[in-house]
């Protein structure tokens, strides 16, 4: 079954598509990329689950100030470097001198 609702505030528009899916054995459910990338569901993006009744929701956990993608990148690439070189040096290398 495939549904369409297009929920419209001044501010926000959002159209959900609601698709079957199914539950691995494992427990894991795809989420269509439609709604990942509509809602912001990157990989990595930390999620809460919520039952109320008989309906499961899943809720986006906003990320705390410097912790996106690439701070989380930046700090585990920090202090690996196996050789110090200067600015100079590294922009002398990218150069090819």
């Amino acid at each position: 079954m495939r549904m369409q609702v297009q929920l419209t505030r001044s501010d926000l528009q959002i159209t959900l598509t609601c698709k079957n899916m199914r539950i691995t054995s494992k427990g894991q459910v795809t989420i269509p990329s439609e709604l990942r990338e509509q809602l912001g569901f990157l990989p990595s993006t930390e999620v809460r689950f919520e039952v109320d009744g008989g309906t499961l929701r899943l809720v986006k956990i906003p990320a705390e100030k410097g912790t996106s993608r690439g701070m989380k990148a930046l700090g585990l690439l920090k202090g690996s470097a196996s050789v110090r070189l200067s600015t100079e040096e590294i922009l002398a290398l990218t150069r090819g001198e």
